[in-house]
């Protein structure tokens, strides 16, 4: 498991896919709230003057010298939900995001976020 002090360190890093194509850089990661643990990061991807941030899952990521490796694939990473450059994932959508990768979304017993920014 990624320890969530380590994968700050890789903010602006490349994110790529298990057949080493490059997705995007990795802009922000999100935590779980339930375990404090990583569970997301945004990507930043598209043009220099059209770019948007796309989730992918954290599970079995792999880190290495100047990447994070994803078991995701690109096409799949690119069509995710996203976000601006300067927005913030509103709580509504949290699901969306795990449906797009077959992951059970899980918010909290009163109904609190499953992700959260770190």
């Amino acid at each position: 498991m990624i320890r969530s002090a380590d994968i700050r360190e890789w903010r602006d890093h490349d994110v790529i896919d298990a057949k080493q194509h490059r997705i995007g850089m990795l802009e922000a990661v999100y935590v779980d709230t339930a375990t404090d643990e990583p569970a997301m990061a945004t990507v930043r991807t598209g043009l220099p003057t059209r770019q948007r941030l796309v989730f992918v899952p954290l599970d079995d990521a792999v880190l290495g010298p100047d990447y994070v490796k994803v078991p995701y694939s690109k096409g799949l990473v690119r069509k995710a939900p996203s976000i601006g450059t300067d927005d913030v994932l509103p709580a509504e959508r949290e699901a969306e995001i795990f449906r797009h990768y077959g992951m059970a979304y899980q918010p909290g017993e009163g109904g609190e976020r499953q992700l959260a920014r770190r």
